[in-house]
């Protein structure tokens, strides 16, 4: 099975099935039948490319309502810890925290919903991501969390010392500050 189901509902794994031999390998990064055979309905409208290197830490962010996103996150190069949390009113698991590491070589890919937010961290030397998003990027929309929030306790996997943040993200509100407009829909 390509998807697999996390312990946070509607949060999906995909593991593209890789065809290798003596020219290297070939997969699928996205098919939109595969998807919707899985019952992911999500249109993509937008892609979006980073590099970084070591101890980036990107996030975490997300878009709220009407302009949220839903993002399938993959690496293209290196490595990074992909952490999402969800941030939706309501639903089972709110405020959890889900990590996972993703990369070149595993080739998984984290579907994340609208509805949770979203950052990763570098392991690598350098790492270059790509997330399809299936909506635009809207400025006024935008929301975030503290990476080093208390509450959430999250392990990046980067020595604190070593953590680059941008200016922008060390302002962003504590898990119990930041405003969502998500309600969970099971």
């Amino acid at each position: 099975m390509a998807f697999i189901k996390t312990y946070i509902p509607n949060l999906l794994v995909y593991e593209p099935t890789v065809f290798e031999d003596s020219r290297g390998y070939f997969f699928e990064g996205y098919n939109e039948q595969t998807f919707l055979k899985e019952g992911v309905t999500f249109k993509f409208a937008q892609d979006n490319q980073a590099k970084s290197s070591y101890g980036v830490l990107r996030g975490l962010h997300y878009q709220l309502n009407p302009y949220a996103q839903t993002k399938l996150v993959r690496v293209l190069s290196g490595t990074i810890l992909d952490v999402v949390v969800d941030i939706r009113k309501g639903s089972p698991t709110f405020g959890n925290v889900f990590t996972i590491e993703l990369s070149a070589e595993n080739k998984k890919q984290l579907l994340v919903p609208q509805g949770f937010a979203h950052g990763y961290s570098v392991l690598s030397q350098t790492a270059e991501v790509l997330y399809k998003c299936d909506n635009f990027y809207t400025k006024q929309s935008e929301g975030g969390i503290l990476y080093n929030d208390a509450t959430l306790n999250i392990d990046w996997q980067i020595p604190l010392e070593k953590v680059i943040v941008s200016e922008k993200d060390l302002i962003l509100p504590t898990f119990e500050d930041c405003v969502t407009n998500f309600m969970y829909n099971p």
